[in-house]
């Protein structure tokens, strides 16, 4: 997981975005930093990322849903899905992740 931390933080810096952002991502429920559609996505992402406790719940995708378009939602959705995907290859397969 730190590979991928380390490389959507040099990627997310690339694009401009603020280094304040970034530092204060783990907690986005407590910052007003994100606007109602980057909270919407945040909460979509985790609540895929943890679907093995159950289903999405249907209060996270509707809130999704109502600040999300149908497009916007499927690409958060797959961006969730391939950063698991990583996250699990990296961890099983014990990848040396260096400073």
């Amino acid at each position: 997981m730190r590979l991928l931390c380390q490389a959507a933080r040099t990627d997310a810096l690339a694009s401009q975005e603020s280094g304040d952002r970034i530092a204060v991502l783990p907690a986005w429920r407590e910052t007003d930093y994100f606007s109602p559609k980057e909270r919407a996505a945040l909460e979509l992402v985790e609540a895929v990322t943890l679907v093995a406790d159950g289903q999405v719940p249907d209060a996270v995708y509707a809130q999704a849903a109502g600040v999300l378009s149908k497009e916007e939602i499927a690409a958060v959705e797959w961006l969730a899905v391939v950063i698991n995907a990583w996250n699990r290859i990296a961890i099983s397969s014990r990848y040396p992740v260096r400073a």
